[in-house]
C-alpha cells in the first residue's frame, strides 16, 4: 500500500492577510484561511454556491513567500497534508482542529478558479 498518501490540493481565495508568527528560535510560521467555492445544482435544479473554509499553515521558506505576495483576496493554489490536533477547551470538552500544512504554493490568475 505504498500508494496511500496524505495529500491535499486546493485552489481558492485568501480570506484575509496572512498572520505571521515569529518564535524565539528564529523560526517563522504563517497562518492563512482559504475559501474554496463549489458550484452545483441541487436535487431541485437550483444553483448552489457553497464555500468551504480551510486553515493553512506555512513553514520555513514558504513563510516569506506568503508574507510578501499573499494578501486578502489573492487567488492561490496549494498542496500539502492534513494535520489534526486535539485539545481540551475551557469547559473540559475534547476538541479537534484540522489544518493543512502546505509544502507548495502558487499564485494563480483569478480567472483560473
Amino acid at each position: 500500500m505504498n500508494s496511500v498518501r496524505n495529500n491535499v490540493r486546493l485552489t481558492g481565495y485568501a480570506a484575509a492577510d496572512p498572520v505571521i508568527v515569529c518564535f524565539a528560535t528564529g523560526k517563522k510560521m504563517a497562518r492563512l484561511s482559504l475559501g474554496v467555492h463549489e458550484f452545483y445544482k441541487n436535487s431541485l435544479g437550483e444553483a448552489v454556491d457553497q464555500t468551504q473554509w480551510f486553515n493553512l499553515i506555512f513553514w520555513n521558506q514558504k513563510v516569506e513567500l506568503v508574507e510578501n505576495i499573499v494578501k486578502k483576496g489573492s487567488a492561490i493554489r496549494i498542496e500539502g497534508k492534513l494535520s489534526t490536533q486535539s485539545y481540551t477547551d475551557k469547559n473540559g470538552d475534547q476538541r479537534y482542529s484540522t489544518e493543512i500544512v502546505t509544502h507548495n504554493l502558487e499564485v494563480v490568475d483569478k480567472y483560473e478558479l
